[in-house]
């Protein structure tokens, strides 16, 4: 049985939403555990197939979200092993496993280089997520795109969704030659959309500025798989703004954490 790792710690807050999402989806063998045990060797990433790193705001986002979340993988040995994180998390996607990052874990994931991660060069930064464009901390409801042909495993058989945001810094901004790739290799799995489900750069409807209004990024095995916005934070029908005047049938957020989850079995 497939065993799930919820990172916690130095600013993450959303580790129990997180983990209530996956129990709900089916997960057995799911658990919250700090970084600092895994810096330690208590634990090791290796013996997990599907870790996830929750949103909130690391480390105060001193220097920018998530970036040093991003130094202490860079630099921190895992005890015992002479290893370093980032190089143990590298072997850890190198497998046939997955990888969820939500807001703040987006951000570290970009920061890091995991996504979009098509230059198979270990960890390599292309793009990242900086101030929204409106220069505050947006909290609203949005629409979002699913890229139907994206490779991305947590959004198969999903045309579109309607989930939560809040963040300051959410703006997704790379270079015209990575964007390129983006597109050629469909690694956007989410784009801002409008209520009939067309991508939109217009405000409030994309919150941020993004460019071409990506919302969630995926890489070429589709395994890994990053957003902004928050699919924990849609895991009951009451979650939904106007869960007394619409029919709501499965909440969007849970069907991510449930096709995670089927992937895994």
């Amino acid at each position: 049985m497939a065993k799930c790792l919820v990172l916690t710690g130095f600013g993450i807050n959303c580790e129990n939403e997180t983990l209530s999402a996956l129990k709900l989806a089916g997960a057995k063998h799911a658990e919250i555990v700090h970084i600092s045990e895994i810096i330690s060797g208590e634990k090791r990433l290796k013996d997990y197939q599907f870790i996830l790193f929750p949103g909130g705001f690391l480390d105060g986002d001193d220097l920018g979200s998530a970036k040093v979340q991003v130094n202490r993988f860079r630099h921190s040995f895992v005890a015992r092993i002479k290893k370093k994180l980032a190089d143990e998390l590298l072997e850890f996607v190198e497998k046939d496993k997955l990888v969820l990052g939500i807001c703040n874990g987006f951000q570290f994931m970009v920061k890091l280089g995991l996504l979009p991660g098509f230059n198979n060069d270990g960890f390599h930064q292309t793009a990242t997520l900086t101030f929204n464009d409106s220069n505050r901390f947006e909290d609203r409801w949005v629409y979002l795109k699913v890229n139907p042909e994206s490779p991305c495993v947590f959004t198969k058989g999903i045309e579109k969704l309607y989930l939560p945001v809040r963040h300051g810094e959410g703006k997704f901004v790379t270079s015209k030659s990575t964007l390129s790739q983006i597109k050629k290799f469909n690694l956007y799995a989410l784009q801002y959309s409008d209520e009939d489900n067309l991508p939109t750069m217009e405000y409030p409807l994309n919150p941020n500025g993004s460019m071409f209004s990506i919302a969630g990024l995926t890489d070429k095995t589709g395994r890994l798989f990053g957003l902004m916005p928050h699919p924990e934070a849609f895991i009951f029908k009451t979650n939904h703004p106007n869960w007394t005047r619409e029919l709501i049938e499965e909440p969007d957020g849970l069907k991510i954490f449930k096709n995670a989850i089927n992937y895994l079995k």
